[in-house]
């Protein structure tokens, strides 16, 4: 099992998703801004640094939103998607294929990856 954590970054009433590269498992499908906990690092101290490196944002990592666990063919991940909020900088792809703000009612128009599906569900709920 391998520990992912994630951001669930608000402005206004959008949320920032991200889109995988094309080279990558699960390539071009959108997901949440974060990555892989390394060994050493706190989940919160985690999801900075993949904020960091991936966008060239600070984040101010709050409380657990949801935490859900996924078999892939390839991996199991656990993954906590953490509340979030921008301190510094302006979110930029310098990982990713595109980055879009959506609102939970445009989340059908979106390939998502298929771990984020409970959370996209409750997403759409309390919208």
């Amino acid at each position: 099992m391998v520990d992912v954590v994630a951001a669930l970054i608000w402005r206004g009433d959008a949320f920032l998703i991200c889109q995988r590269p094309a080279n990558k498992a699960r390539g071009l499908l959108w997901e949440f801004a974060g990555g892989k906990v390394e060994p050493g690092e706190t989940p919160q101290q985690a999801l900075a640094r993949e904020c960091r490196e991936e966008l060239d944002i600070g984040l101010e990592v709050g409380e657990p939103f949801m935490q859900v666990t996924h078999a892939y063919p390839d991996i199991t991940v656990r993954l906590t998607l953490y509340c979030a909020r921008i301190v510094s900088g302006e979110p930029r792809r310098l990982e990713h294929a595109a980055l879009r703000w959506i609102r939970p009612e445009e989340i059908p128009q979106f390939d998502f990856c298929p771990a984020d599906a409970p959370i996209l569900a409750r997403l759409r709920e309390m919208a």
